[in-house]
């Protein structure tokens, strides 16, 4: 069986341009800062729930340092003037023994293009293979793309700590 660090796998956007999706590497920090600097306000405020703008250096630590066991991360790797380039990335990390809380994130100039149901599709596959029987997430209200992503794959409603954010679960 493949290693999950070197997970990878070519998919077509909605557009039909070709993307990479594999996992995160710790090379891949300068474009993965590149593709935050790249994102607008707006999504990475429906990603991590507050403005944000920069990450500091324990929070890029956090994101960078994937054990493929108990944080899985994918990136989507497209292809702009000749050099690959991070436009998307999706992770689920274990909360509790059976159980992952998934969360995606996709830079403005490719939204729209199913990226985010593609790394899903992948975080799903890899979740199941891993035994995990149930993925988590939170989602703003106003998140209407990643809840219809979610929608897709069969996530349901659930009651949660936060009156302000979905709460949305998928049994494996």
């Amino acid at each position: 069986m493949l290693a999950l660090e070197n997970y990878s796998a070519t998919e077509r956007m909605r557009d039909g341009r070709e993307i990479e999706i594999r996992a995160l590497r710790p090379d891949d920090k300068d474009d993965m800062l590149a593709a935050v600097g790249r994102t607008g306000t707006q999504s990475l405020q429906r990603r991590f729930f507050v403005v944000k703008r920069g990450f500091s250096e324990k929070e890029i630590a956090f994101f960078m340092n994937i054990d493929f066991a108990n944080h899985v991360a994918l990136v989507a790797f497209a292809e702009e003037d000749g050099r690959k380039v991070i436009v998307g990335g999706g992770r689920y990390i274990v909360t509790e023994p059976g159980q992952a809380e998934i969360a995606f994130v996709v830079i403005d100039d490719y939204q729209g293009q199913g990226i985010g149901t593609l790394l899903m599709r992948h975080l799903a596959a890899i979740a199941r293979k891993a035994g995990l029987k149930e993925l988590i997430a939170e989602v703003l209200p106003e998140n209407a793309a990643m809840r219809k992503v979610f929608s897709k794959f069969g996530f349901e409603a659930r009651r949660g700590r936060d009156p302000q954010v979905v709460h949305l679960a998928l049994t494996l």
